[in-house]
C-alpha cells in the first residue's frame, strides 16, 4: 500500500460505519410495504406484468417513516464526515478519486450486519 492509501484509523472507521449504515438501510427498506402511502395493488397483466400480482400496500406507519428519515440522516452525516475528513487535503488531486475508491474497498465490513442478513 502506498502512503496515499495509508488511511487514518478514524477515517477507516467512518467509512466502515457508512457501509454498514447503507446495508442496514437497504435491509430495512426491503421489509417495508412497497408503497410509502396506502395504495391499491394490481393483478398480473394489468400493468408491470413482469412483477406478477402486487398486493395492496397499507403504506408506511409514522414510526417507519421516522426510522427511514433517521437512517437517511445518519447516512448523509457519515458521508459528509468521510468526504470532509482532513486526510483528503494531503492527497494529490490526480489520485484523489482512486484513493477514495481504495478506502471504500479497504473499509468494507467482512461480515454483513444482522439486519442485512434478515432481508
Amino acid at each position: 500500500m502506498t502512503d496515499e492509501n495509508a488511511f487514518p484509523h478514524d477515517l477507516l472507521q467512518l467509512q466502515e460505519r457508512l457501509h454498514r449504515a447503507h446495508a442496514e438501510h437497504r435491509a430495512y427498506l426491503a421489509r417495508l410495504p412497497w408503497s410509502v402511502e396506502p395504495m391499491k395493488g394490481w393483478a398480473r397483466g394489468e400493468r408491470y406484468s413482469h412483477r406478477g400480482d402486487v398486493p395492496d400496500s397499507p403504506g408506511w406507519t409514522d414510526e417507519q417513516k421516522e426510522t427511514v428519515d433517521r437512517m437517511w440522516a445518519e447516512i448523509r452525516q457519515l458521508s459528509i464526515d468521510v468526504v470532509d475528513h482532513p486526510h483528503w487535503k494531503s492527497i494529490p488531486a490526480d489520485i484523489l478519486v482512486a484513493s477514495r475508491m481504495q478506502l471504500k474497498r479497504q473499509a468494507r465490513p467482512a461480515e454483513a450486519p444482522q439486519a442485512a442478513e434478515a432481508a
